[in-house]
């Protein structure tokens, strides 16, 4: 019999599930014309959830025999999942007003896309992970060919499900291979079979499992999807793949490592260490002949992931702290970024993506050019802006536990990687200037974008409360 405790511990997914449901009745009987309420009812739907945090986490860590964790970490990743899902449903609207019709079924292919995300961050055993996983991955397959009349977005999805679908074989294989070796699925089971030494065996499936994670978290040697998917989505679903996904992959991928392959640290440290250097440098040096703005934020993405990877590698309490916060700040400056990225619409009101069409912005579109450089600098981790706080975390975290030459190539990287993104920023302000975009952005868009901006500049007088939240949410694992 299943427990009140346990149903309580689960609430959030309990309410997105209701509410998905509910949604696609909606959406069938209604048709295109319910699009409107479908998008607010869902928007709202993950603002119930959200809420509900607390209570699931108030009935103990544990739940259904330890198939789910409703911890600290687990609530810390669900509030930026849900945030960023929400945003990606509420800049939708405009963008398919011109560039497609906006159908009913995209909002609620994100709630149940949420709903995988959440029992990723909560998993407590292999085969929460994998379910959670694979209703994450297929509405994300959905998501990217979503306009079905365009042929990049069709081409997106394939590709996405192609090289996603050899990942998840990749990573079914590396969970069978610990079944094998250590006798259990469980986290804790894996971490005690593991506690007596590592066999080839373990190893083996240790290794294939943080590869199938590394595709989710599109770090190198499994980043090859990124940049097409980013260009051939439609914007806003390529501002969710962005954010929400990556804070759920990467918090997947923290507790993976801490809980259930702890005991193997040496092991799979070699393994973040490498994926991190690799991610960092191919980030920072694909970038910078990129002319699309959206492919650039793919490879931006890599890069980023290097940078939150770097906290994970020192295995720390310190260090999956500030991998936490570097989420938090990277789901900020990506979500911006993607809000002013969508008002790129020429005198008629159509999308473009070409980073030459920014010159010269500046001199029509002044709150537009400078949010892009508010956005842009803290990416490039340019103090006083909160991304260079970010940054600063996690290479304090690898100095402490010394992994000092990380850190220092790091940061020499930034110094690499700082030119593309000064590049759209001396583009805006001192190229001459290009055809002019429309005259006036949406209202949403210009709400998110101005919100995480000001949190952008402003975000130091949210370090205590981010400081608190990111190391409860760490200490639950150790």
């Amino acid at each position: 019999m299943i427990e009140t405790a346990s149903l309580l511990a689960v609430l959030p997914e309990l309410i997105l599930t209701g509410s998905g449901l509910v949604l696609m009745l909606i959406a069938a009987f209604g048709g295109d014309r319910s699009t409107h309420a479908v998008n607010w009812l869902a928007v709202l739907a993950l603002l119930a959830a959200g809420l509900s945090l607390c209570t699931s986490m108030a009935h103990g860590p544990v739940a259904f025999d330890g198939l789910v964790r409703a911890d600290a970490f687990s609530v810390y990743a669900k509030a930026l999942i849900y945030g960023a899902a929400g945003a990606a449903i509420l800049l939708a609207p405009r963008f398919f007003a011109t560039g497609g019709a906006l159908r009913a079924e995209y909002a609620v292919l994100i709630v149940f896309a949420a709903i995988g995300m959440g029992m990723m961050v909560s998993a407590g055993d292999m085969l929460t992970l994998y379910v959670g996983l694979e209703m994450n991955s297929l509405a994300s397959y959905v998501l990217a060919s979503f306009m079905r009349q365009d042929e990049k977005s069709s081409e997106a999805g394939l590709k996405y499900f192609v090289l996603g679908s050899l990942a998840s074989g990749i990573l079914l294989y590396g969970i069978s291979l610990l079944y094998g070796f250590t006798g259990s699925t469980a986290f804790d089971g894996i971490a005690i079979a593991m506690g007596d030494g590592v066999s080839k065996g373990e190893l083996f499936g240790l290794v294939f499992v943080l590869a199938g994670l590394a595709f989710k978290i599109s770090a190198v040697p499994f980043h090859m999807w990124t940049p097409d998917v980013y260009e051939g989505a439609p914007t806003p679903v390529t501002a969710f793949f962005g954010s929400a996904p990556k804070v759920a992959a990467m918090g997947l991928m923290v507790r993976v490592a801490i809980e259930a392959l702890g005991p193997a640290g040496l092991d799979w440290q070699q393994i973040i260490i490498f994926v991190a250097l690799a991610s960092i440098l191919f980030g920072a040096v694909a970038a910078i002949g990129q002319t699309s703005i959206k492919r650039l934020m793919a490879y931006s993405s890599i890069n980023n992931v290097g940078f939150a990877l770097v906290g994970l590698a020192a295995g720390t309490p310190a260090g999956v702290a500030a991998t936490m916060s570097y989420m938090a700040i990277y789901v900020v400056m990506t979500i911006g970024a993607f809000a002013c990225i969508l008002q790129m619409r020429d005198a008629d009101g159509k999308p473009v993506d070409t980073i030459a069409s920014l010159a010269g912005l500046s001199q029509s579109r002044k709150g537009l050019s400078a949010a892009f450089a508010i956005f842009m600098f803290s990416m490039a981790g340019i103090p006083p802006l909160f991304g260079f706080w970010a940054k600063f975390l996690v290479f304090d975290a690898a100095v402490a536990a010394n992994l000092t030459a990380l850190a220092a190539f790091g940061i020499a990287m930034s110094v690499i990687g700082a030119f593309y993104y000064l590049k759209i920023i001396k583009t805006i302000y001192f190229d001459e200037p290009a055809a002019p975009y429309e005259a006036k952005g949406g209202a949403v868009e210009n709400i998110i974008m101005a919100a995480c901006a000001i949190v952008i500049v402003f975000g130091y007088l949210l370090n205590p409360l981010l400081d608190k939240a990111s190391a409860a949410a760490a200490a639950s694992l150790f």
